[in-house]
């Protein structure tokens, strides 16, 4: 499955296609709310993600365009965001990472990033330190399929690409890395190591010889449904993912899971205010600039299969 295949016209999804991915879920989706439900018809809060406010469109004309614009990443210091486009002219490829920076006046014009080659470079992430951005790319010297990448923040802009290595990276596709607010667990999605099904969820242990083989996170958070485009919340535990019976052809959902005991729930859907009804919502990442805010993608509305644009959302810890 390629990055590319993922994304479709926007139609909303089949009935049958939502009670599967309820039932997978382990929830029912209440659409006021975004609570759990449990057999009973009891709602319960234990996995909810309590959104305060609304969600804000990220620097429009700039970063939310009339192209396909995906997974917002800003910088510590919020001095700088990255995303990627899929058709947005003016890079090196058919996906390109896009750069703006921020001044007095506001966030200025954007540009393709250094690293970006002449193959398909998609979902950047900041560190929390602000000294590495992770992304991925079926460039050449990879390991097969979409592979995981870092470059070093420089001072003038960005290192040279360095491959993560095949403890994480498999001969299949690698998407949506995401290094833990501690700097020690890479976060991932997978359709190429050992998982519960499609694509799964990943941990990668960074230690100082590199990255530890890749393990899927435990408990009941992968299904035989799609789980990718992850991102860990402030706290370092709790995390936003998205979920799909098949990407391919099914509406895409965030989800919210807690671990307990070391093991992840299922997860519950977010409330209506972020997941959008008959469209796509997907590629969560922290804002690292302030710690209680999630930016993601969708449509809307949701009726330009070209268009996909980046939003702002704060959450209550």
């Amino acid at each position: 499955m390629a990055r590319g295949e993922s994304r479709r016209a926007a139609r909303p999804a089949s009935t049958l296609a939502l009670l599967l991915i309820a039932g997978c879920a382990g929830v029912a989706t209440d659409p006021g709310a975004g609570l759990t439900t449990d057999a009973t018809g009891h709602h319960g809060t234990r996995d909810e993600l309590v959104i305060a406010g609304p969600a804000e469109i990220f620097a429009p004309g700039i970063a939310s365009t009339g192209f396909s614009d995906v997974r917002l990443t800003i910088s510590p210091d919020g001095r700088t965001a990255l995303w990627f486009s899929r058709n947005r002219p003016g890079g090196a490829g058919g996906y390109d990472i896009w750069m703006t920076r921020r001044s007095a006046p506001g966030w200025g014009p954007a540009e393709p990033v250094s690293f970006n080659s002449g193959a398909r470079d998609f979902d950047p992430a900041f560190t929390a330190d602000g000294r590495y951005v992770y992304f991925c790319s079926d460039r050449a010297g990879g390991s097969g399929g979409d592979d995981i990448w870092r470059v070093r923040v420089t001072t003038r802009g960005f290192g040279e690409p360095e491959h993560l290595g095949n403890a994480v990276n498999s001969a299949r596709n690698e998407w949506a890395p995401m290094l833990s607010p501690d700097g020690r667990t890479l976060l991932f999605s997978s359709d190429g190591h050992a998982g519960a099904g499609r694509m799964d969820l990943f941990t990668s242990r960074l230690e100082k010889n590199g990255f530890r083989l890749a393990q899927a996170l435990p408990g009941d958070i992968n299904t035989v449904a799609d789980e990718f485009d992850a991102t860990f919340l402030a706290d370092g535990q709790n995390v936003v993912f998205s979920r799909a019976m098949d990407i391919k052809v099914d509406d895409v959902r965030l989800f919210h899971s807690v671990p307990r005991r070391g093991r992840y729930s299922r997860g519950a859907p977010l409330a209506t205010t972020v997941n959008t009804e008959h469209s796509d919502t997907y590629a969560p990442m922290l804002d690292w600039s302030r710690k209680h805010s999630l930016t993601f993608t969708t449509r809307r509305p949701p009726d330009d299969a070209r268009a996909a644009d980046v939003y702002v959302v704060k959450y209550r810890p």
